[in-house]
């Protein structure tokens, strides 16, 4: 039986509503994140013929990234023209659809880092095809979350190779042949036509290529940044911050010869005041009731599900998946 016949993972009930209230949260927060910076963009324009002081402040621009704003290189992929909608609207729409399945495979907090990781690459190489074959061009520029995007679909294609899209939004074609397609457009400008395109095609392929050796090299950027995400090194952190600011915090000692003594002076009660206060169950009737059993194996099981939808299925340990067979095995008796 496959992973996804089982009742525990089964999505049912409304596929668009139900899907994204439930699925992709890191996915949301992205969308949201880069709405909110396309408004700041567009009220902070001054014309049709300039970008703005917002977006010249962290666009990606050679020249000032040469010159020390290395932030540029990651704060271009929050970015879109302000000038059409259709920029942001593509790239967030592609983000939803791919970003939210591939955010179910890894984890959010792996995808996370993956999408911020993979715009990186991409402002990287496209830093570096600047450098190497536009020399003559100081006013090259790069803004748009298109990196991270073709880094999420790559991954996609990789995992889901017989989904299905539609070319130019009409023939339907695999998602592998699709990405094909695009990719070998980029590359044609990139290396044929590169004086005659407005488009920044090196970060799509820089973002691809991210996301092909993160797949061939079995990366988990996680393991590599273990402090970040351990909320145990965070309660650590603020723990000894607190230290520092207002002083350790007060302990009662006891002292064990006092409560020893103490304890030996303490009388003890009947066994008929003893018999007065605990009253066993009676043979043959359970000690907890049918409808306080299933909600403690609900409860269990909706925290497992949270884990799941927290750090993936992959970080779930033996005794938890097993649970989960167990309560599947449950359920299905009590339908039939």
């Amino acid at each position: 039986m496959g992973i996804y016949d089982r009742d525990y993972v089964r999505r049912d009930g409304p596929s668009f509503l139900g899907s994204f209230t439930k699925r992709g949260q890191v996915c949301k927060w992205l969308v949201g994140i880069n709405v909110v910076v396309f408004i700041i963009q567009v009220l902070t324009r001054p014309d049709d013929f300039e970008l703005g002081w917002f977006t010249d402040a962290f666009a990606l621009d050679v020249q000032r990234v040469l010159h020390g704003q290395i932030w540029r290189l990651l704060t271009y992929a929050f970015l879109h023209d302000p000038g059409t909608i259709w920029h942001i609207l593509i790239n967030m729409l592609f983000l939803w659809w791919f970003g939210s399945d591939v955010e179910d495979l890894c984890g959010p907090h792996e995808f996370l880092a993956f999408y911020l990781s993979a715009a990186l690459a991409a402002g990287l190489l496209f830093l570096f095809s600047s450098l190497l074959w536009m020399p003559r061009l100081p006013a090259l520029s790069c803004l748009g979350a298109s990196g991270g995007v073709i880094a999420v679909l790559t991954l996609c294609a990789i995992y889901y190779p017989r989904r299905r899209v539609l070319l130019f939004f009409v023939l339907p074609v695999p998602l592998p042949l699709f990405l094909v397609i695009f990719l070998a457009g980029d590359a044609y400008v990139l290396f044929l036509n590169k004086y005659e395109s407005s488009t920044a095609v090196a970060a799509h392929l820089g973002g691809a290529l991210f996301a092909g050796v993160y797949h061939l090299l079995h990366i988990r950027l996680l393991d590599w940044l273990p402090p970040l995400w351990d909320q145990r090194y965070l309660r650590g952190l603020w723990q000894n911050w607190r230290r520092r600011l207002f002083g350790p915090r007060l302990r009662l000692y006891v002292d064990e010869n006092a409560r020893e003594k103490w304890n030996a002076a303490k009388p003890r009660p009947s066994a008929a005041t003893a018999e007065s206060i605990y009253h066993p169950e009676p043979k043959g009737q359970p000690l907890v009731s049918a409808p306080v059993a299933d909600e403690h194996l609900e409860a269990k099981m909706d925290a497992i599900l949270e884990k799941i939808s927290r750090v993936g299925k992959e970080n779930l340990t033996e005794s938890e998946r097993e649970f989960l067979l167990r309560a599947s095995e449950i359920f299905r008796r009590r339908r039939t």
